[in-house]
């Protein structure tokens, strides 16, 4: 598998290896591989708070618990997607769940923190109910925001060689 690496001067080839493979530090990383890492993180995050936000709602809970609930559960189903899709290429649960957690748990935190808190700054949308088009359109806004910041943190950790970097490794 032979890669084309500009020389300038000083380089040794040996420094060239598995780096562009993985994705460790100092690779390119595009904005569409980000894209897809935050869409995958996201997905999850969406379940799990419309998820928390139906429970809450159906047990008669108030804004505070349900909130908690849903973050709870935004965090559940990010981690479980991951978590498919590293076991799917075979590896063991300890070493999966750990690679979950180190791929998205910057990722989801400023993910929710986003979208919870543009829900719980818009006036009266703590308090729209699942059938007010109000809580759908505060909600699609929220995970709007949340996508578009939360992307350049991915494409900044895959750079790097983390986040979701580590999951790739195992995507063959």
């Amino acid at each position: 598998m032979e890669q084309h690496h500009e020389h300038h001067g000083h380089e040794h080839p040996e420094q060239h290896g598995h780096e562009h493979a993985h994705g460790a530090a100092g690779a390119p990383v595009s904005w569409g591989t980000a894209a897809r890492a935050t869409l995958h993180c996201l997905t999850g995050c969406a379940i799990g708070e419309l998820l928390g936000m139906v429970i809450g709602t159906a047990l008669g809970w108030g804004n505070v618990p349900t909130m908690v609930l849903a973050i709870v559960l935004a965090f559940f189903f990010g981690y479980a997607l991951t978590l498919r899709g590293v076991l799917a290429a075979g590896v063991d649960l300890r070493t999966a769940i750990r690679v979950a957690l180190a791929a998205d748990t910057l990722s989801i935190a400023v993910m929710e923190l986003m979208d919870n808190g543009v829900i719980a700054l818009w006036p009266g949308a703590m308090d729209a109910h699942l059938s007010d088009p109000l809580f759908w359109i505060v909600l699609a806004i929220a995970l709007g925001a949340a996508f578009v910041i939360t992307t350049p943190v991915n494409k900044w950790m895959i750079g790097r060689g983390r986040g979701h970097a580590v999951v790739h490794q195992y995507h063959h």
